[in-house]
């Protein structure tokens, strides 16, 4: 398992997609880019989307995502997304009282008991005491990390073999 922390965004692209019975159904899936600013994001997505879909679409709405970190998990089992909320707790040294800190996390994982163990496997290397608050299944369909694409297709010429 490698995570990633980075500025994500996720992304909204909406498309006439070929249903399995061969009908034509607008779809909007959502998708987590890298990027630096939401102009960036349109423009990734753009970039990756045009490779899959052949027809028109549209960027339906782009926002910053909640979470910083991403999980990745190389088992091609694990096919969805879990967003998942921790709360770190400290404590206090003046007041002495019980503080907990917010954090998101996306974790990708074949099902919720797989993402709680990633999670757990995860923080085992912390001494961070923390609690797991929520997690949930997403409906994100795939992530585009802007390194991976860079380092695919910009390579310099003395790079390539």
């Amino acid at each position: 398992m490698r995570t990633r922390t980075a500025q994500w965004f996720e992304t909204k692209v909406r498309y006439e997609k070929t249903m399995d019975d061969g009908q034509q159904k607008k779809v909007t899936e959502l998708y987590v880019v890298d990027a630096l600013s939401f102009t960036e994001a349109e423009a990734a997505t753009t970039e990756e989307m045009s490779a899959y879909i052949s027809g028109d679409f549209d960027i339906a709405d782009i926002k910053k995502a909640t979470y910083g970190e991403i999980f990745f998990s190389d088992k091609e089992t694990d096919d969805r997304f879990y967003k998942a909320k921790l709360q770190y707790i400290t404590i206090d040294e003046k007041t002495e009282k019980e503080k907990r800190t917010n954090v998101h996390y996306l974790i990708q994982a074949a099902n919720f008991a797989q993402a709680l163990r990633y999670i757990e496997e995860a923080m085992s290397n912390t001494m961070i005491d923390y609690v797991v608050a929520a997690m949930q299944e997403t409906q994100i369909m795939d992530i585009f990390e802007h390194n991976k694409a860079l380092k695919k297709e910009h390579k310099p010429e003395y790079e390539k073999e």
